[in-house]
């Protein structure tokens, strides 16, 4: 269910970006998707393929680029990457500091970032 409502907001900013230019119809919409967003890459273009049917955006392919989880240690600055199954015990490779704490520069988002129109 998630999905369905991001995949509706998806819709409605593709569509309203549009709105007042001369466009006959959306033909990709690009997307970068965190990998902590638990969103369905599957999901989101079968539902999209659902809500979009009659507007511009009807037949538009989702470009999804997955953003990886970037943690920023709050003891040295150091950023770096990790997977999902690391995060609950996340180390700072830089100062090796197992009790440090850190901060989530990316991983959570869901972006449009560009439109293909015709």
């Amino acid at each position: 269910m998630h999905e369905l409502q991001v995949t509706e907001q998806i819709l409605e900013v593709a569509l309203k970006h549009i709105e007042g230019q001369n466009v006959s119809r959306i033909v990709n919409i690009y997307l970068r998707i965190g990998d902590l967003s638990d969103l369905e890459e599957e999901w989101i273009q079968h539902y999209f393929d659902y809500l979009s049917k009659g507007t511009l955006a009807e037949d538009a392919k989702l470009k999804i680029e997955k953003v990886p989880i970037v943690l920023e240690c709050e003891d040295c600055g150091a950023n770096f990457e990790v997977s999902k199954q690391e995060l609950g015990e996340a180390n700072c490779p830089d100062c090796e500091d197992e009790e440090s704490s850190w901060n989530l520069i990316s991983g959570r988002e869901y972006t449009v970032t560009n439109l293909e129109v015709v």
